[in-house]
């Protein structure tokens, strides 16, 4: 009778203790949607700052006024880390079109990509060889490329439903076509652009040319879908139909930007770090709304979401907006590389780089102990529809701090419509739901709430939760 006593009394504080993370993740929710910060400051990031081109202007103002919010919150620190950042400008618009003959043309629209050198002066005119991809070109003799423009239409698979799987299956032909097209003597490069959507719309993106020769690299531009289509279209009909476009875009000396970065010290183990963060440069077509002021704000609203609901952390929760990830990671390098100079214990970083839309939960780059270990807080998040626990991968700017015991993690939110926006002008703050993206802020402040309440790497799981 003795040991029922004793097992009631276990179960029933076990019982306690689940509710009490429940009432506090329910008042992290609640605080989030009706008192959340990260809608405001996204409005002033994407309307009084607008697009953060690494290197500019409007990335400079962005980490001030970040700096500044976060100062606000009453953080134990705040500080910018300096980071040396390329810096490319678009110059002004491009312009192209197709022409059927001499005289008749159909003008489209493109935008240089991120990294492409100019056209002449006069802009570059030459007929059109249309690929599959960097693997068909490749299956090409010189002969056939020389002195033409490459045209890459490989669509995203429209049946993976993962739409990054999706992008990852044809993003090769935006990032190395252009040096691929250029080994072989083309004039340029024409790249359909990374969307499922048919639209008018360009959507921009970084490439590279590898260690090709200046004189072997050709601009690369990249078409819209609905553009793309036509293209395709009139050279099945007619080969021999040429291409022209003009662009002014150049690559200028790196310059000094910062990654912007505020801290709880932890109570307990302040040695331990727990880091979350996003990208605070972005695209110059849009304001860079879902990528990635969307996971900027979210993140640093997780901070002040802790210190709403009065948690006191015990350990060191960290925010950090990195600079440069669109075109070099940058920040993100120089924020490892100083943290392993210092020694810093990263035990957990969680990014946001997916958009502003419903969160669905999470993916993880831990050990199999820690993900089981991780798992056990699932039920906690299903009131919320968040269901997706998943081993993948996390996000480009966490993942140089990953270490042989640490967690590293991704916000994963409904992506179906990420890439109408992705890297174009529709990247627009009016494009945001504000309840989607307060959603996101209280999901990451609770698994950072847990993350911080259990640690990781446990050695006795008993405390964790079932219900």
């Amino acid at each position: 009778m003795k040991h029922i006593f004793f097992l009631l009394l276990f179960l029933s504080g076990f019982s306690n203790l689940a509710q009490t993370d429940a009432e506090l993740i329910k008042t992290i929710y609640n605080t989030s949607l009706t008192d959340g910060h990260s809608y405001q400051w996204l409005d002033h990031l994407s309307n009084q700052i607008g697009g953060r081109l690494s290197g500019s202007l409007n990335a400079q103002r962005a980490v001030e006024y970040t700096r500044d919010q976060l100062d606000s919150i009453g953080l134990d620190k705040v500080w910018l880390q300096p980071v040396m950042v390329p810096k490319w400008v678009r110059g002004t618009p491009e312009f192209a079109y197709i022409e059927i003959k001499p005289g008749e043309t159909i003008p489209v629209n493109i935008c240089a990509l991120g990294g492409s050198v100019a056209t002449p002066l006069e802009g570059l005119k030459a007929e059109v060889i249309e690929v599959q991809g960097i693997d068909d070109l490749k299956r090409m003799d010189a002969s056939q490329i020389k002195g033409k423009l490459v045209f890459y239409n490989r669509p995203m698979d429209p049946t993976l439903i993962n739409t990054f799987s999706a992008y990852g299956g044809c993003v090769d032909q935006r990032y190395a076509g252009a040096m691929e097209a250029g080994k072989l003597g083309a004039a340029g490069v024409i790249v359909r652009s990374m969307s499922h959507k048919l639209d008018d719309l360009p959507h921009t993106g970084s490439m590279s040319y590898g260690e090709l020769p200046n004189a072997q690299r050709i601009p690369s531009a990249a078409i819209s879908t609905q553009h793309a289509e036509l293209l395709s279209g009139m050279l099945k009909l007619d080969p021999k139909i040429k291409f022209y476009f003009k662009q002014n875009c150049r690559q200028l000396k790196d310059v000094q930007s910062h990654n912007v970065i505020g801290e709880i010290t932890g109570s307990e183990f302040p040695n331990e770090i727990i880091t979350v963060g996003g990208h605070l440069d972005s695209w110059d077509l849009g304001d860079g709304a879902h990528d990635d002021g969307a996971g900027c704000v979210q993140s640093m609203d997780v901070l002040r979401l802790l210190k709403e609901s009065g948690i006191r952390p015990k350990r060191t929760i960290r925010v950090v907006l990195f600079m440069n990830e669109e075109n070099g990671l940058r920040g993100a390098r120089k924020y490892a590389e100083v943290a392993k100079l210092k020694g810093e214990n990263h035990v957990f970083a969680l990014e946001s780089d997916s958009g502003g839309f419903t969160p669905r939960g999470f993916s993880f780059d831990c050990s199999d102990s820690n993900y089981q270990h991780i798992l056990n807080w699932k039920p906690l998040f299903e009131p919320y529809l968040i269901h997706y626990f998943q081993r993948g991968g996390s996000g480009a700017d966490v993942g140089p701090l990953k270490g042989n015991n640490n967690v590293l993690a991704g916000l994963r939110p409904d992506t179906q419509r990420y890439f109408d926006h992705h890297h174009a002008a529709s990247d627009t703050f009016d494009a945001v739901n504000k309840r989607e993206l307060e959603l996101g802020a209280a999901t990451m402040t609770a698994l950072v709430f847990l993350v911080d309440k259990y640690g990781i790497n446990p050695i006795n799981t008993t405390q964790q939760l079932k219900d």
